[in-house]
């Protein structure tokens, strides 16, 4: 009710400042008040319980999931009076439901996609997945330790993933074998014991750097099939970076390279990115880089 008082006390206030602010020479007309009809307590509080319930059935069936067809079990669970002891255990019950259809409308069929790929086949046995989790829930025996079941998990994803990444990418992986060795069998062509290739375009006479040295170079990145994927020629800024910061390849092939020396680099999937997809540079990519190795930071 002080609310109400404090409405009807502002709006005079402002019906009082609104007839002066117009009449400024005139004599200020005397403000009316705004009378509002209320209500009991009790009028007011089934009123707004009945208006609260606007959308909440749309809410309870679409986001709630509740089946029209069972709204009636839903008002009784509503109007339910349950001790605190009874409260707890349904709050449990409920959230082992909740887990239970995450696990098999989200976990499994996610699990499915990481090691399917694109295919729709089901590969996970759902009935011992579910047997497994719903036993290591409740502490009851197994058939292995938790750690051994992490390595198993572990180990299997992996084996999925490559396979996956094969099957999808294998053919960029043998033509990037096929560049390397047929390039390694020319004349200007050297090849170190990791399998980066290099060829020198400018033999410099400068330092030769450490994989603990801070390098300034210019750089052009290229697949085999002579697609530009990095250059700082292009941005016109040489690159600043430390020798081990950078793919294993690189820091092999700088590693060798005197300050003053261009070279081609030629360099392994294994040694660059392997598996991963990086930017522009599609997996088991074997990569060629143009370098120019202009100094070592001090």
């Amino acid at each position: 009710m002080n609310g109400l008082k404090y409405a009807v006390l502002s709006l005079a206030v402002l019906a009082c400042f609104d007839g002066s602010a117009k009449r400024k020479n005139k004599k200020a007309k005397k403000a009316e008040t705004v009378r509002v009809d209320t209500c009991s307590v009790d009028t007011f509080s089934y009123a707004m319980g009945m208006a609260n319930t606007q959308g909440l059935k749309n809410y309870v069936t679409s986001r709630m999931n509740v089946d029209t067809a069972y709204m009636a079990n839903f008002i009784e669970g509503f109007n339910a009076s349950l001790s605190e002891a009874e409260r707890k255990k349904l709050q449990a019950y409920s959230a082992g439901l909740q887990i239970r259809q995450q696990v098999e409308e989200q976990v499994i069929p996610g699990i499915d996609r990481q090691i399917a790929g694109n295919d729709s086949v089901k590969t996970l046995n759902r009935d011992l997945f579910l047997d497994g989790f719903g036993k290591m829930l409740a502490g009851l025996p197994t058939d292995m330790s938790l750690q051994k079941a992490e390595e198993v998990a572990q180990k299997q994803m992996k084996y999925y993933h490559d396979a996956n990444m094969e099957r999808k990418y294998g053919d960029n992986r043998r033509a990037g074998e096929a560049f390397l060795k047929a390039n390694a069998k020319k004349d200007s062509v050297r090849t170190l014991p990791s399998g980066v290739q290099y060829k020198v375009l400018t033999q410099g006479n400068g330092e030769v750097p450490t994989a603990t040295s801070k390098v300034k170079v210019n750089y052009e990145g290229r697949l085999v099939d002579g697609t530009v994927f990095d250059s700082s020629y292009e941005r016109k800024q040489p690159a600043t970076f430390g020798c081990n910061q950078v793919i294993k390849g690189w820091t092999e092939a700088l590693t060798q390279m005197p300050v003053g020396s261009k070279w081609e680099i030629y360099i392994p999937q294994e040694l660059g990115y392997g598996s991963r997809e990086a930017g522009k540079i599609p997996p088991f990519s074997a990569l060629i880089f143009t370098v120019e190795l202009l100094e070592i930071e001090k």
